[in-house]
């Protein structure tokens, strides 16, 4: 990106993060479905599926990792919600009009979603403190699992742009998040693999939600890790470069 379209995003950016800002209800909505789920885990489920976890490993810590992930799916679903009005309301067509780099449009509301998502990432944390998370984890290993997080929140905005750009209405523009929000429960996030029957186990340690709680878990909890990193960071890769690919191929037809 040139510097004349980097600092067309930035405009863009500020634009979008003042109407988040006279909303902040939208960051809260996208942190309560993740505190509700994980305040019903622990306090209910918790003293049963923690049996089937190592001797000295608190279920909230375990928990935490696929909680994050499922608050980034949930946030994700505002991105395509915005970005559909910005089409409806032809905010997009008046972009197109004035002379500014057409790539800082899509960036603009990736960026905005990073923001929201990182301020309810904030929120679910500070819930999981109060309930007893503890990590043992140093400077470096935290900032390892922000990037994996943060990776796949920005995999998963590209993702949501493209159904902000196609959908016909406001409940298919943020439906799409339904499956992103559901995959982790056939993953490791919530119970380990190995209790589950072959072929759901099978699907489960070969799905991208597993490599990435897998690998924050592991940094968060100050543990060993092995090749869940780099499973991880190929999975969100992939994703984002697939993602971002169709979605700027949408926009290039949808403005001309």
């Amino acid at each position: 990106m040139t510097t004349h379209g980097l600092a067309d995003t930035a405009v863009l950016t500020g634009r979008s993060l003042r109407h988040v800002l006279r909303s902040p209800d939208t960051i809260v909505t996208t942190a309560l479905m993740p505190i509700a789920m994980m305040l019903m885990f622990v306090y209910v489920f918790g003293g049963a599926i923690g049996t089937s976890l190592p001797r000295g490993v608190a279920y909230v810590d375990y928990l935490l990792p696929g909680i994050l992930l499922i608050t980034v799916a949930s946030g994700v679903a505002y991105t395509a919600f915005r970005l559909f009005n910005d089409v409806k309301s032809g905010a997009v067509e008046r972009f197109r009009s004035m002379p500014i780099a057409r790539s800082s449009v899509l960036w603009a509301h990736v960026l905005t979603s990073l923001v929201a998502i990182l301020a309810s990432l904030l929120v679910v944390l500070g819930v999981a403190l109060i309930m007893g998370f503890r990590s043992t984890a140093g400077p470096l290993a935290w900032l390892a699992a922000a990037g994996i997080i943060g990776l796949f929140a920005l995999a998963l905005t590209w993702i949501a742009v493209i159904p902000g750009l196609t959908a016909r209405s406001v409940d298919g523009a943020s439906a799409f998040s339904y499956p992103l929000i559901f995959l982790p429960f056939l993953s490791s996030a919530f119970v380990p693999t190995a209790s589950m029957p072959g072929p759901v186990r099978w699907f489960a340690e070969n799905q991208p939600v597993t490599a990435i709680v897998e690998a924050t878990r592991a940094l968060l909890a100050g543990a060993p890790v092995d090749g869940s990193i780099a499973t991880a960071l190929a999975w969100c890769g992939g994703i984002l470069v697939a993602a971002s690919a169709v979605a700027t191929a949408v926009y290039r037809r949808r403005v001309g």
